[in-house]
């Protein structure tokens, strides 16, 4: 038992960098994506004896992630928002290097996208996960993955053109 539990705990711990990695990119928010994670991982504690061995430990966690998180956002619809915690969260400081402006239009076109099309592009795009194993984590069928990715893509690229377009047309006049 101690064998098993001792690879549960190590399969849990390598998989926790990119299950942190997909928890920012639904939540936008590092504390959130932090307790997304603290959740995620505590859940799948409590029902380790269920574990089998051989199953697919990142697809379960990161279903478990999804649909805590979605959860999360159901839960929030129903509260009063915080108006304060809204401004605060628009804030920022401009950055002074290139690559950091450039990261900061790429989550911002990211954020822009639709939820489910933002996770088709993380869940395959970033992540690894083939077409099925997205599916089975989105409870879709394949084909939706695929036309959300593609769209995803599609939306992606028009958005991050956008400043470039918008520069190459104000130098030329």
């Amino acid at each position: 038992m101690t064998g098993a539990s001792d690879a549960f705990k190590s399969e849990l711990l390598k998989l926790l960098p990119s299950l942190r990695a997909f928890a920012f990119l639904l939540a936008r928010n590092k504390d959130r994506a932090d307790d997304l994670v603290q959740d995620t991982v505590i859940r799948t504690r409590e029902k380790h004896s269920s574990f089998t061995e051989g199953t697919n430990m990142q697809a379960l966690l990161f279903t478990i992630l999804r649909n805590s998180f979605y959860s999360k956002i159901r839960k929030r619809r129903r509260e009063v928002k915080d108006l304060d915690d809204a401004h605060a969260a628009r804030l920022s400081v401009p950055e002074s290097q290139l690559l950091h402006i450039e990261l900061e239009e790429f989550k911002t076109a990211l954020g822009e996208i639709s939820p489910e099309q933002r996770e088709a592009l993380v869940l395959v795009g970033v992540s690894g996960f083939s077409y099925e194993e997205a599916a089975d984590i989105c409870g879709c069928a394949i084909g939706t993955v695929k036309s959300r990715l593609s769209r995803a893509r599609t939306a992606l690229a028009a958005k991050l053109a956008e400043p470039e377009a918008r520069q190459t047309s104000e130098s030329a006049a």
